[in-house]
């Protein structure tokens, strides 16, 4: 069975609505990355090494990231040099595989959030400003209240008064209470206070603005340290997850903050915002493969529910689906 048909038949497994969020949320990627690939692919009857030098500044083109793309090159040359492939075309369905084996976490990585029944979850949410931080947040706080969670909200980016203001409009619009203070009192403060608050109210899930200055990025990190102090003086084992949110249309400098957060933040997950609007979606391949830290969820256009948790399946499927389309017909088709 074709690597294609495979990738199908996995799909037709999973909601429609969520394939379609994913296909419609990575047309840019797809324009960009697929129509060059399918081009080239056209273009050159036979392998040679000109047709790997411009797969190669495709693939960084659309920001999979250059060491990502240099060991899948040396895959792809290894498999043609394995499977005696001589037909450029027959690299397409190996190559969507490549891409889905890079995608997919390890067995001991777990790509859902750690959130458990019983208990007051603590999610921390950490990036630089503009990379939609308290949108995410806002999404995720109407996703958590559709599956009947009760949710609340910790305005701990007391450095902007925007951004407090911000997210208290996010929970009018979700219907969730904010615990807020006024603008630069210490972010530590909002969070033990969003801590008691949770735990008199009997809540199951707390979301936690942080501020997102780089320019200081000294201080901004001694703030972290002392939330996380904080919070597990006042809940020991939180904050059970760490999403740093990251604007998928900066491209390879999303992948150098996820370096700088990752290291410093106690990074649990990656929230990649803004997919829709970029057709750089390939950062996605090279913040999993470069930083070993999971996308947990994307965000995939301006909707409520736009933010999805991270399919490789889908991400490839959307990615790949002119072709399966093909395919598809081509099966269909009667013998003569």
């Amino acid at each position: 069975m074709s690597f294609f048909k495979r990738l199908r038949d996995a799909i037709v497994q999973k909601s429609e609505a969520v394939t379609q969020k994913f296909t419609d949320g990575l047309a840019k990627t797809r324009d960009l990355l697929v129509e060059k690939v399918e081009d080239l692919v056209r273009r050159y009857k036979k392998i040679d090494e000109n047709f790997f030098e411009e797969l190669e500044e495709i693939l960084i083109t659309a920001d999979v990231g250059v060491n990502t793309v240099m060991e899948l090159i040396d895959e792809l040359r290894s498999e043609v040099r394995k499977q005696k492939i001589e037909d450029a075309m027959d690299l397409q369905p190996i190559l969507s595989e490549k891409l889905v084996a890079l995608l997919k976490n390890d067995d001991s990585m777990d790509a859902g959030l750690n959130i458990e029944d019983g208990r007051l979850n603590v999610i921390l949410f950490v990036g630089v400003n503009g990379v939609g931080k308290t949108t995410t947040i806002g999404k995720m706080a109407h996703m958590f209240k559709q599956q009947g969670k009760k949710v609340l909200l910790a305005a701990g980016d007391t450095f902007r008064a925007a951004a407090i203001e911000q997210l208290e409009v996010w929970g009018d619009r979700v219907g969730v209470d904010v615990i807020k203070h006024q603008q630069g009192v210490d972010p530590a403060a909002v969070i033990y206070d969003a801590v008691q608050a949770a735990k008199s109210r009997g809540v199951d899930i707390l979301l936690c603005d942080t501020a997102g200055r780089l320019q200081n990025k000294v201080n901004l990190m001694e703030e972290l340290s002392k939330v996380h102090r904080v919070l597990q003086r006042e809940l020991p084992g939180a904050p059970h997850e760490v999403l740093l949110v990251l604007d998928a249309t900066t491209g390879q400098n999303a992948l150098s903050q996820a370096k700088t957060f990752g290291k410093s933040a106690g990074v649990t997950g990656i929230v990649l915002t803004k997919l829709d609007g970029t057709a750089k979606g390939g950062i996605v391949i090279a913040i999993r493969n470069e930083l070993n830290i999971p996308v947990k969820y994307v965000g995939l256009g301006e909707r409520m529910d736009d933010l999805q948790p991270f399919d490789p399946e889908q991400f490839v499927h959307a990615l790949f689906a002119g072709l399966i389309a093909q395919e598809t017909e081509g099966e269909q088709q009667p013998e003569a």
